[in-house]
């Protein structure tokens, strides 16, 4: 077991020693596996993904023909690559996260020019970090350093390679929408993409905070870019209650609601994000990676599937038993065997009472 120190002027392997090293002591995970930080919902719905009809075809296919040396030259060309000469302090961070992730090989990162904050891992054969001018201009060095983490997280995951082919057929939509018919399948395959995409982002909120190691400012990163850089007129706290509001607010026609406006997302909601990385920073899961305790990647040949989709089925059973959505608590009445399932639906559709069907509580606060 590692020590967990991280020590001054490690050279990590590529481009020299670390000069301009954090100025307080972060515990780094040797030989760590993505399996360590990975969400059970990214996980089951990627394998959900390799599932889906037609989809190794489009993958095999797009794999060789995505113009990923045009797309690196792109970048190349029209964006500026983090280096010691340029954006050293983000050079400095993105080395610092491959140490402590230990990613042997660091991937390029460039900052492109856009007011939007966003960040993104991309690339089939070796990942590219794109961070936008907007997202660096928002953030103080804490928070940007979970965000770096949160890519380098992606990079170590193997999720640059779907991200990439979600944005090309994303693309490719919008090209051929005018085809009757012809953008269906195109359309499947992003739907799915996307969800598993939302869940891939709550792993890499994960790495970004065993970058970091500041869960502070994690969540002051995410409110940023919920509300912007109004720091002084937001509260931890009161975003938090925004997530537990959110999912506990309404009845089924708000649960519905929430699914569709979350379908043209590839993120999750930002208090979702927030609220899901406060609770697994509080977890033993957590507490163990912290320890030295978590899975290495030359045990990953031996990982049972098995045992992954046991894990994914407790997560989601889990869920559905704590969550405070009408929707997954009719979910739970479902699976334990609540009577009267038309009654049940009418009531949460229509705001009814249940009185006079014969039942003597209605559909009660709890259903």
């Amino acid at each position: 077991m590692t020590d967990g120190n991280h020590e001054q002027g490690r050279d990590n392997g590529e481009g020299g020693g670390h000069e301009n090293l954090p100025g307080r002591q972060r515990r780094r995970f040797p030989g760590i596996s993505s399996r360590a930080y990975e969400h059970p919902a990214d996980r089951s719905a990627l394998v959900a993904l390799r599932k889906l009809s037609g989809f190794d075809t489009v993958f095999k296919a797009l794999s060789g023909l995505l113009p990923e040396r045009s797309l690196r030259l792109l970048f190349l060309s029209d964006s500026v690559r983090v280096s010691d000469e340029q954006f050293a302090h983000l050079n400095s961070m993105l080395r610092d996260a491959c140490y402590i992730l230990d990613l042997e090989k660091v991937p390029a990162m460039y900052v492109t020019q856009d007011p939007k904050p966003n960040a993104m891992c991309i690339g089939l054969d070796e990942p590219i970090i794109v961070v936008t001018t907007g997202l660096v201009e928002l953030l103080d060095e804490e928070e940007m350093r979970a965000v770096v983490g949160h890519e380098v997280g992606h990079a170590l995951s193997g999720h640059s390679v779907y991200r990439t082919i979600l944005l090309f057929l994303t693309s490719l939509a919008l090209k051929v929408a005018w085809i009757p018919l012809g953008n269906i399948a195109i359309m499947a395959i992003i739907t799915a993409l996307r969800e598993w995409f939302r869940k891939s982002e709550l792993s890499a909120d994960r790495a970004g905070l065993l970058v970091g190691q500041d869960l502070q400012a994690s969540m002051r990163g995410l409110m940023k870019i919920a509300g912007g850089n109004h720091l002084h007129e937001m509260n931890v706290d009161a975003f938090l209650k925004q997530a537990e509001e959110y999912e506990a607010g309404g009845d089924l026609r708000d649960s519905v609601l929430k699914i569709l406006n979350v379908l043209p997302r590839s993120h999750p909601f930002t208090t979702v994000r927030a609220a899901e990385l406060k609770k697994w920073s509080e977890s033993r899961e957590y507490q163990r990676i912290m320890d030295g305790h978590y899975p290495r990647r030359d045990e990953d040949k031996d990982t049972s599937v098995t045992d992954s989709f046991k894990e994914s089925a407790a997560h989601y059973a889990d869920t559905v038993k704590t969550s405070k959505d009408p929707l997954m608590k009719l979910v739970g009445d479902i699976a334990g065997g609540a009577g009267d399932l038309g009654g049940k639906l009418r009531d949460k559709f229509t705001g009814g009472s249940g009185a006079g069907r014969g039942g003597s509580g209605g559909n009660g606060s709890g259903a």
